[in-house]
């Protein structure tokens, strides 16, 4: 992880994406992992991280993410409230209300994100600074460590020219799918170890995640390679969740 000293002078704020709607499993960032919601254990992480100057939950302005609002409370973290469907738009409004430089884009339903792995996204967009990097142009990590890193300009350019609904429901595709016109960075280990699926969308995935969080003593300091470590002591644990399908990007 990267030193104190290296923290940059451009305001870097991770926006955390939360609403309580789900096709697959309605209300799940707020679901109990451990004795603590979902989303608490990935505000509780992302503090961790060395590069990140402020955090920000990104909710809708829907009456049900009233609860998301009261958890934000619960865990002093600033929250902004946005369009629900249109998360392009939450992103960007909320991007200029805290007047971000640099926006790291995180999804609440990642109980597991790693802030070692967040910076190292962050450090290479610092050290090489494109346009958008990110550790899923090449899928390498486990999914449920997903990083995004934006520079204003890109999510600017994004929020004005995206017209297709997916494009502006999964925020970034519209900069990645133009490599000509933005500079694209890739991050990633040396390793595949995409196999493993860490991320929360349905019951089985919520079993999974509460089976490791068990394991760990239901604390946030485990890393990513502690969660691999575990798998292959426990080979049954990554069963309970093998047979879910990712959502396919057009389908919302």
């Amino acid at each position: 992880m990267a030193s104190e000293q290296t923290r940059p002078r451009a305001k870097i704020v991770a926006i955390i994406q939360a609403r309580t709607g789900s096709s697959r499993l309605p209300g799940k960032v707020l679901m109990d992992l451990g004795g603590r919601p979902v989303l608490a254990r990935v505000v509780c992480r992302l503090r961790r991280s060395v590069l990140i100057n402020e955090l920000l939950v990104a909710t809708t302005t829907e009456s049900a993410d009233d609860a998301i609002v009261e958890e934000c409370k619960r865990c002093s973290v600033a929250v902004f409230r946005g369009h629900e469907n249109d998360v392009l738009d939450r992103y960007f409004r909320a991007a200029e209300f805290c007047k971000a430089e640099i926006i790291v884009r995180i999804t609440s339903d990642c109980p597991m994100i790693d802030p070692e792995v967040t910076d190292k996204v962050v450090q290479a967009f610092l050290e090489q600074r494109p346009d958008y990097a990110s550790n899923t142009l090449l899928r390498r990590y486990p999914r449920g460590l997903d990083t995004e890193v934006i520079s204003r300009d890109a999510l600017g350019c994004a929020w004005r020219e995206a017209r297709e609904f997916y494009q502006r429901s999964h925020v970034t595709p519209f900069i990645y799918q133009n490599p000509n016109r933005f500079e694209l960075l890739s991050v990633s280990p040396d390793s595949d170890w995409s196999q493993h699926r860490w991320t929360l969308d349905t019951w089985e995935d919520l079993q999974f995640l509460r089976a490791v969080y068990d394991r760990m003593g239901n604390q946030d300091e485990f890393g990513w390679k502690d969660a691999v470590r575990l798998t292959e002591r426990e080979p049954a644990l990554p069963v309970m969740n093998q047979l879910v399908a990712q959502k396919a990007l057009h389908e919302g």
